[in-house]
């Protein structure tokens, strides 16, 4: 059998995951991971398990923080675990700090080389006990992360059965429109999102999966070829973030062959985005709402409605009203027949659909004063000139007070251009006053070219509240955004900059080189080639930089010279400006 017949070859529909080690029903042959010209297939996969299981019987301990970047590694040593009797704790990330915090949750943490090692030689599946050890209990426990609104790491503890309950919900939703499609991933695996799609679903239903990740249009493309020669047609497993992204990047529109469907969770899609993959795809991305606690709830294509519809076998309803009308959810996911409130509002039309409203849980309290920062962002959504927003209470200082961070529209970015930030800031003032107590209103604004998310696509309020702050060179930045001229930023220079000491005595100014090196930051940014610096051409300072200084900074990219020009502005006046050229890259 070749491999694209081995790829088809799905041989009995979806397999219980507690049942998948011991599944007779698979092809032994069927590839259930691709990786450049190499595909492994599922008796590769088995043994590879069953061989971790047989070491993980060896070691003390019960509960095993399983990290590793490859899913294919992270695949064989979860389904490894769970074979051994052993509890898989999946944390968001590895960094020391966040294991730390985590202490109390786990024995042992496994090395990811050490499992990487395992996974690298495949032992004869002659020397597995093909029988002994391979069966898993349904009802195993798995522990995931969640962060909540204050950022502290939750344990979520869920079951098999609960994985096994949505990868069948998932199948009868899609299954269909997948057919033998390869699944290509741009999210990690070690959150329920990719978890699920990017492990559970695939091995469950006997679609490959890619094992490396899809980060930008070329490499989703070279992940296409390779499964089109290997296995046939993909799908991709994304978010907002990522998907909002890709549009404006090189082979965006010329994907080929189209893949049959982008999935997107982590947070609302943004319509223009949805608009631009239905007019280059045929199709919005199909948007799935959920949490960890949850799992998946409902899903939309927002070509074809805003609202959302519940998943098959999911019940919903909205709470009572003196409760806030939060969002209900009955749901085989959960693991039991009650009805979890979420901490989401949501309006329901005549057809069972839902609209959301926000999060209840964002009320703070300002002079006095209940605000809704859900209501306040939706009411900033209403003016055209947003396109994104996410409020945060900022502390510290005299008193609280409401920051504004904001990704403007086509049509923002044309008023900034023409009119500048502050009559922009006052006219969102204005809109917003029409609803809101002049008391309350936002007193600190950001404007970003994109809103910070997390590797899960999730936005944190410590990363918004971050935007408020100085950065690590010690200026603010106010404002950035793309126009025609390249990309701009508008930024202040605090009084109290380390750069000012010594740097005149009586008359402080902010060095040249200080300037250099701010435009050179911005510049990294834009175009990773500059890093490679090859020379800083045309350099001309024309004034003084004084304490408390607001400067605009203009970026223009030559790609066919290999060079970014760079421009200061204070007011109406010149203050430096030059070019970055870098080297082809090697």
């Amino acid at each position: 059998m070749d491999h694209a017949a081995a790829c088809c070859a799905t041989g009995g529909g979806v397999i219980a995951l507690h049942e998948l080690l011991t599944a007779r029903c698979r092809d032994p042959r069927s590839v259930i991971c691709v990786d450049g010209a190499t595909a492994t297939d599922f008796d590769t996969f088995r043994a590879h398990a069953l061989g971790i299981a047989a070491r993980m019987r060896m070691r003390p301990g019960l509960r095993f923080v399983l990290w590793s970047d490859e899913p294919y590694v992270f695949a064989c040593t979860l389904f490894g675990l769970l074979a051994a009797r052993k509890v898989p704790v999946i944390p968001a990330n590895a960094t020391p700090g966040y294991l730390a915090e985590l202490s109390d949750a786990y024995d042992a943490v496994l090395d990811e080389s050490e499992l990487a090692a395992w996974c690298a030689d495949v032992p004869p599946v002659q020397s597995v006990d093909s029988e002994h050890g391979a069966a898993i209990d349904a009802h195993a426990l798995l522990t995931l992360f969640t962060s909540g609104s204050s950022g502290t790491p939750k344990p979520v503890h869920k079951t098999l059965a609960q994985f096994d309950a949505e990868v069948h919900t998932l199948e009868a939703a899609w299954g269909t429109l997948l057919g033998d499609a390869a699944v290509l991933a741009s999210v990690p695996h070690h959150h329920i999102y990719g978890l699920l799609f990017r492990v559970f679903w695939p091995l469950a239903a006997g679609r490959p999966f890619a094992r490396a990740t899809c980060a930008d249009p070329a490499q989703l493309q070279a992940r296409i070829t390779e499964c089109a020669a290997q296995c046939g047609a993909t799908v991709v497993v994304s978010t907002p973030a990522q998907l909002s992204r890709w549009p404006d990047l090189p082979g965006f529109a010329t994907l080929s062959p189209q893949p049959r469907a982008f999935f997107s969770s982590g947070g609302p899609l943004p319509l223009d985005t949805a608009k631009q993959y239905a007019a280059t795809f045929g199709a919005a991305p199909l948007e799935i709402y959920g949490s960890t606690e949850t799992g998946g709830i409902a899903w939309r294509r927002q070509n074809e409605a805003q609202a959302w519809t519940p998943m098959p076998g999911i019940a919903v309803r909205a709470g009572a009203v003196e409760e806030g009308g939060a969002l209900e959810v009955r749901s085989p996911h959960l693991g039991d027949d009650e009805w979890h409130r979420t901490d989401d509002k949501a309006a329901f039309d005549e057809h069972g659909r839902f609209v959301l409203q926000g999060r209840l849980d964002r009320v703070v309290k300002l002079a006095g004063k209940r605000v809704s920062l859900n209501e306040m962002e939706s009411k900033l959504l209403l003016h055209p000139g947003v396109a994104e927003v996410r409020t945060v209470l900022l502390e510290g200082g005299p008193r609280e007070r409401i920051g504004a961070l904001v990704v403007l529209s086509a049509d923002g970015r044309e008023t900034l251009r023409r009119e500048g930030r502050v009559l922009l800031l006052k006219a969102l003032r204005r809109h917003l006053a029409a609803w809101f107590d002049a008391v309350v209103l936002p007193r600190h604004w950001r404007i970003h070219r994109a809103l910070p998310v997390d590797s899960r696509g999730k936005i944190q309020a410590r990363a918004v509240a971050h935007a408020f702050a100085a950065s690590e060179e010690g200026f603010e930045l106010l404002a950035e955004w793309d126009d025609a001229e390249g990309r701009a930023f508008e930024l202040r220079v605090p009084h109290t900059l380390v750069h000012f000491a010594g740097h005149f005595p009586g008359l402080p100014i902010l060095p040249g080189v200080v300037q250099v090196d701010w435009a050179m930051r911005f510049a990294r940014e834009w175009v990773p080639g500059v890093r490679a610096l090859a020379s800083v051409d045309q350099l001309k300072f024309t004034m003084p930089v004084p304490p408390g200084a607001l400067l605009k900074l203009v970026l223009k990219h030559d790609a066919a010279r290999r060079r970014v020009a760079f421009a200061w502005r204070a007011g109406e006046r010149d203050c430096a400006s030059g070019a970055f050229v870098y080297r082809e890259p090697a």
